[in-house]
């Protein structure tokens, strides 16, 4: 009830009518009811919901003796009697009763105000006191039946036909179209859910009335149509697990709303603990809700519910699809999905002065990112039970935010269609992360300068041989071309050779140059086996001059990997002078590195490295891949650290373990792009260097 200003004005602040254990009730001029708390019902067994707007006369069975009183009261601005009232039941009540006009600034006559009790035998008798009892406060309901009139008529037509399932059919549909016009505050709290009275008005009574007993009700409304205006038609129903026993009755508004009826459901609810319990119960509930950290808006998507059910039971599989060929539906969903209910943190997340800035239709949320709503929709309609993604919020003071937004989807069969969005302000935490991933990258690319720095007597190497190979085949050439008969075919060959070697030296400067470029990372499908080929090119020098023994094993038909290329090479490369370092000190014999690459158990790309070196301190693995730890006198500590970060931004995971006969064993494993392929290993040679094929094993 929405009380008028002026009407009642303790009520209006503090409720303090709802609690009174007096009958109070407020008239307006017209001597018609605007307010009527719950002893009122109490004592007179009407609900609000019935009584508001009727004239009070139309209760009394001596419609003579209640004008008297008006007309004493309007003389003397006041009046003490006792009047007589049909209650609901049909019973006469009998009530002590004191009004008193009450008039506005203007002096005029604004409303007119009585209390209540039970009539006494005997003067000075104590009257009942106390608060009302749950179980005798009804679930009132005003309900709108004008949209089934025509169900009604089909009904009526089909009145004598027993164990009808066609009009069982029809009893289910007059329910569903009867319109809720008002509810009071018992309904909402019993089967209401979190919606509250104002939501409920002009939804369907099926959404809210139990499965089970809606042909009964609808049976109700026709014998109240049927009836005599003022008749009550009632129904004891058997237990719901919303109350016990309840008692329902129906009857009509009064010829003046033709097609308006009251049901009143009483009993006592169906639960153990007390109301006062239960209120308190929800008050927590509802205040740990309104401060928590995350903004939160309950929605009601429930017409949508039913337009996805029609739609599956048309046949509609592929949903996605069906909105490609339907958007209209997704404008339908952001302009008609009401947003119901928002906590605290949700105002402040886009800058509302208050509830009802947020409390409308959902599109508003989705204003920067309307493809998210599509997602959203799918998500539902494919049955998911949550659904979160990054998004892009725009807020009411036009700010636009990086936010993780998640869906809740309400339990399927559930009545209540509630669905629960939640938005968490990720802004500054991406930008963070932006600004890591920069700084790690700068990070990878000094490990990597400071690792080519290591290996330049290797790149010096690696250079000089087609260099040396350029300068002896162009001396030979030029011996030839001083011949008086120069053999044309020989300096062809020789000139050949010079090409073949400078793109040899231009191929090992790229490739360093690659390395040492500081470049964004550029993510592609790639063959696991050709970049660990690749990488070992970088430390052939290192490998044949501390005489290391190198032992491939490369395993066919693996997955690609999604990744840098580069970053990718860095990582097994400093696995790779890390193991060399580690054998240099060890007896030729020992100085043994093997690497193989192959699948793990989900079908993921693996490589593993492993050697016969000193292995790594038990109280040091733990700590291996830190960032700044390490156990070289000159070391920076940085390697392993970058590698693992390199490993995990492409998904991976890269460990390392000491074997049981001795050496450290690192193991890399990155997710797959394609399908999985049945790996078959293939052992390639064991040897000294990298001469001949070698590299070439596949």
């Amino acid at each position: 009830m929405t009380a008028a200003p002026g009407d009642l004005r303790c009520y209006d602040r503090s409720r303090i009518a709802e609690l009174a254990s007096e009958s109070i009730i407020i008239f307006d001029s017209d001597r018609r009811v605007r307010y009527w708390n719950p002893a009122a019902e109490r004592l007179f067994g009407w609900p609000f919901l019935a009584m508001q707007g009727s004239e009070i006369t139309d209760l009394s069975p001596s419609p003579a003796e209640e004008q008297c009183a008006w007309s004493q009261l309007v003389q003397e601005g006041w009046w003490q009697g006792r009047v007589c009232r049909r209650a609901r039941n049909g019973r006469v009540v009998v009530a002590d009763v004191r009004r008193h006009l009450r008039y506005d600034e203007t002096g005029a006559h604004h409303d007119t105000i009585e209390f209540a009790r039970p009539a006494t035998e005997a003067e000075g008798a104590d009257a009942e006191v106390g608060p009302v009892p749950d179980e005798i406060m009804a679930a009132s309901w005003e309900i709108d039946i004008s949209p089934a009139l025509e169900i009604v008529a089909r009904l009526g037509a089909r009145a004598s036909l027993a164990g009808d399932g066609e009009r069982e059919k029809l009893c289910l549909r007059l329910v569903e179209c009867a319109r809720i016009v008002e509810v009071n505050e018992r309904t909402a709290r019993l089967v209401g859910g979190n919606r509250g009275r104002a939501l409920m008005a002009g939804q369907s009574v099926a959404a809210f009335w139990p499965v089970e007993s809606r042909a009964i009700l609808a049976e109700l409304i026709l014998e109240a149509l049927a009836a005599e205006p003022g008749t009550t038609c009632s129904r004891r129903l058997a237990s719901d697990g919303i109350l016990r026993d309840p008692l329902v009755s129906v009857w009509r508004a009064g010829p003046e709303r033709p097609a308006r009826l009251f049901v009143a459901v009483s009993g006592a609810a169906d639960d153990d603990r007390s109301y006062l319990f239960l209120r308190a119960s929800e008050a927590r509930y509802r205040k740990l809700v309104d401060y928590m950290p995350v903004a939160l808006w309950q929605v009601d998507a429930s017409h949508m519910g039913k337009i996805y059910a029609q739609l599956r039971a048309d046949g509609v599989v592929d949903f996605e699809r069906y909105l490609e060929q339907h958007p209209e539906l997704v404008e339908r969903a952001a302009s008609t999905v009401p947003v119901t209910d928002v906590n605290r943190r949700a105002i402040e997340l886009v800058g509302g002065a208050g509830v009802h800035d947020l409390t409308r239709p959902v599109g508003y949320l989705f204003s920067e990112s309307p493809a998210s709503l599509r997602r959203v929709m799918i998500g539902r309609f494919t049955g998911q039970k949550n659904y979160n993604e990054l998004m892009k919020l725009r807020t009411l003071d036009n700010r636009v935010l990086d936010v993780l937004f998640s869906v809740t989807y309400p339990e399927p069969r559930v009545e209540l269609d509630t669905t629960i969005f939640s938005f968490e302000d990720v802004t500054d935490r991406l930008r963070m992360e932006t600004q890591l991933r920069q700084l790690q990258a700068d990070f990878s690319h000094a490990a990597r300068v400071s690792m080519l720095g290591e290996l330049t007597s290797s790149i010096a190497h690696e250079v000089n041989q087609p260099l040396a190979a350029i300068v002896t085949n162009a001396e030979t050439s030029l011996r030839w071309l001083a011949h008086d008969d120069p053999d044309t075919g020989k300096i062809a060959q020789l000139t050949e050779r010079i090409a073949a070697s400078a793109r040899r030296a231009d191929n090992i400067v790229q490739r360093v140059r690659r390395m040492a470029v500081k470049q964004t990372p550029d993510p592609v499908e790639l063959p696991f086996n050709e970049i660990l080929q690749e990488s070992l090119l970088f430390v052939r020098h290192e490998i044949e001059t501390r005489s290391v023994r190198v032992s491939t094993s490369y395993a066919r038909g693996l997955p690609r990997v999604v990744g840098d290329r580069i970053q990718l090479q860095q990582v097994i490369v400093n696995m790779l002078i890390n193991a060399v370092q580690a054998v240099e000190d060890r007896d030729e014999a020992e100085r043994e590195i093997a690497i193989a690459t192959g699948s793990d158990e989900k079908g993921n790309p693996l490589f593993t490295l492993r050697d016969r070196g000193p292995g790594i301190a038990a109280d040091h693995l733990d700590h291996i891949f830190d960032g700044f730890f390490t156990t070289k006198a000159q070391g920076m500590g940085i390697g392993l650290a970058i590698c693992r970060s390199i490993v995990e931004a492409h998904g991976g995971a890269i460990s390392a373990s000491n074997r049981p006969g001795g050496g450290a064993e690192f193991r890399v494993v990155l997710p797959r792009a394609g399908d999985y392929m049945a790996v078959e290993p293939v052992v390639g040679n064991v040897h000294r260097g990298f001469g001949g094929n070698a590299l070439n094993a596949t």
